[in-house]
């Protein structure tokens, strides 16, 4: 079998992957591998970790058996030209609990003043008492989680754990009690903090009409797809007073650019796509690629697989 690892892996786990399968044939994508090169190893893989570019696809490796993606999401791929009975598997929920995590604390730093904390200590400067009454509490905070997917189950996890009165809304989840946007726009008001975890599917979800409907003084946050926000719409509304603050993970342009009023926005939390990661995220995609192999080898199916097309 021959392998092509698209992801970027340190010589410790291409080790592992190399003497766990010593008898697949495995091309690595090193920094100093040419375009080219890359897209030969790629051509003629039956087996490939990682995200390509979508347009290599066009040329259809026609070897192909099992993609292992290396993240959750996929929506960038849902049209691309996939030769007939090719398995594919993303990372499943392995990104759920740190994009929870980020985004939780995101929202801990704004509503704590940590953030404004951090920028006193660079210029050595106390202000102390003077932000004290700025301050809020997450605790008792009603929330509306937009999303009922992994992410989603992570966050409101621990925000109930914090002590947060939490809403999910999804069209089909038994977890949701919010089903339509109709009955999101009918409890926005009284939310004190909404949280996007949606997919990049739901391009704009969160636009003009939700941040009308939001409680003044609530706060934003996302860590689902920057799709998802119309961000002209938002900054708008945190320009206005109408919102306290955002948080956010992911932005419609990534990385953001240099000139984009959210680098100047003192409201808005900017933790730049990096949710998902923690110390041992390439371990995980490589035991996942592992065992998916162990499985399909061995007649069964592989965990976590998805459907392009359909979106999950």
């Amino acid at each position: 079998m021959t392998i092509y690892c698209h992801a970027t892996l340190d010589a410790s786990l291409r080790s592992k992957l190399t003497e766990t399968l010593p008898e697949h044939t495995i091309r690595y994508r090193t920094d100093s591998t040419s375009q080219d090169e890359a897209m030969s190893y790629f051509l003629g893989a039956e087996y490939i970790l990682g995200n390509p570019p979508g347009e290599w696809f066009n040329q259809k490796p026609e070897k192909l058996k099992f993609w292992q993606l290396d993240s959750a999401g996929f929506d960038q791929y849902s049209t691309i030209p996939l030769p007939e009975g090719v398995k594919v598997a993303n990372m499943g929920d392995w990104f759920a609990r740190p994009c929870a995590e980020t985004i939780v604390g995101g929202i801990l730093a704004l509503y704590r003043g940590l953030d404004t904390l951090t920028l006193l200590k660079q210029k050595s400067e106390w202000v102390g008492s003077k932000l004290r009454t700025d301050l809020k509490l997450l605790y008792n905070q009603n929330t509306i989680i937009l999303g009922a997917g992994t992410i989603g189950q992570a966050v409101n996890a621990i925000l109930k754990g914090l002590g947060c009165t939490t809403h999910m809304m999804a069209r089909t989840s038994p977890d949701a009690d919010l089903h339509s946007r109709e009955e999101l726009l009918e409890e926005l008001p009284n939310a004190d903090l909404v949280v996007n975890t949606l997919p990049g599917t739901a391009t704009h979800f969160a636009d003009a009409e939700i941040f009308s409907k939001m409680k003044k003084t609530s706060v934003y946050a996302s860590v689902g797809r920057g799709s998802t926000t119309d961000e002209k719409a938002l900054m708008e509304v945190l320009n206005s007073g109408q919102l306290d603050g955002a948080v956010l993970d992911v932005t419609e342009l990534e990385p953001l650019p240099s000139d984009n009023p959210l680098w100047k926005m003192p409201n808005v939390i900017l933790t730049q796509h990096t949710g998902g990661g923690h110390r041992n995220e390439h371990m995980g995609k490589v035991d996942l690629f592992l065992n998916n192999i162990f499985a399909i080898e061995n007649g069964g199916s592989p965990a976590n697989e998805v459907d392009l097309f359909r979106g999950y």
